[in-house]
């Protein structure tokens, strides 16, 4: 879809300034145009998550967290992807807000991560509808650092473009809902987040961990690619991945077939339960 196009078939719902996007919907970020306040907003938002992911985020994250040392300003993309190129040959692309489909499934198949520029508002600072630049670089930017996740957001990224001609696009996209959003993975200590929707969110921290109303259950492609999920409450089901290494070979067949099966069977709502369902194991 055209930039024009889709500004204009959006229309009050686009949050961002798409005056300057390219054609890739990329727009330059300034690092110095961040007010005073916006720079306070982000190292509120960063010490409030800071503070609730020792001991619940992947281990993988917290690392690659700290070496960002990006706690006390809003990054410059430039200076993090020259970091990225280095260590898993990806680099982040400054964009208004949310972009089309396509747009976004080229640039993760070409190893760019897009990053929205603006930050929410005060009165936000607790819940936001569209994604911002917290939750874009905070949430999504560390684990890129690592070159198995980076490996699968790439393969996804190609499979998204490839789902647009097979008319897939709403069983992959509960994959990248319940992986890279929202996925938990089980470590030697437990189980840790690494879904990026999870690890910017002040409250869901806690809850994806520790509440006893979801259900967590083991990886299942096929079970993922028909459950259905909520974008306004927290989740009424958590998938656990082994490791990304296994993320990667356990996504790595080809989606036609499976999408050709599935695609005659009802979606799942998200609290189905199924014979078939499997608990995933806590340690």
């Amino acid at each position: 879809m055209r930039l024009e196009e889709f500004v204009r078939n959006a229309g009050s719902k686009l949050r961002g300034d798409y005056s300057r996007a390219r054609a890739d919907f990329t727009v330059d970020q300034d690092p110095t145009a961040y007010r005073p306040q916006e720079q306070r907003l982000w190292r509120r938002l960063y010490a409030r998550q800071a503070a609730l992911l020792p001991g619940r985020a992947a281990p993988e994250f917290l690392r690659h967290l700290q070496a960002l040392d990006c706690a006390e300003t809003i990054p410059d993309f430039e200076a993090v992807s020259r970091r990225l190129r280095r260590a898993s040959g990806w680099e982040l692309v400054a964009v208004p807000g949310l972009i089309p489909d396509r747009a976004f499934f080229d640039h993760l198949a070409h190893r760019r991560f897009p990053v929205t520029v603006w930050l929410r508002r005060p009165e936000e600072f607790d819940y936001i509808v569209e994604p911002d630049v917290f939750h874009d670089f905070f949430g999504h930017v560390p684990l890129l650092f690592d070159p198995a996740y980076a490996d699968y957001l790439q393969a996804y990224g190609e499979g998204g473009l490839k789902a647009e001609g097979l008319d897939a696009l709403p069983m992959l996209a509960r994959l990248y809902w319940y992986t890279v959003e929202f996925g938990l993975v089980r470590t030697a200590g437990g189980l840790r987040i690494f879904g990026a929707g999870i690890l910017s969110s002040g409250s869901e921290v806690r809850y994806a961990l520790e509440s006893p109303k979801p259900r967590r259950l083991a990886f299942d492609l096929e079970r993922i690619l028909r459950t259905e999920y909520r974008i306004d409450r927290f989740q009424d089901t958590y998938f656990v991945i082994e490791s990304f290494e296994r993320l990667v070979a356990d996504t790595a067949p080809d989606f036609t077939p499976i999408y050709a099966r599935l695609r005659d069977l009802a979606p799942l709502p998200p609290d189905a339960r199924l014979a078939t369902d499997r608990p995933a194991a806590t340690a």
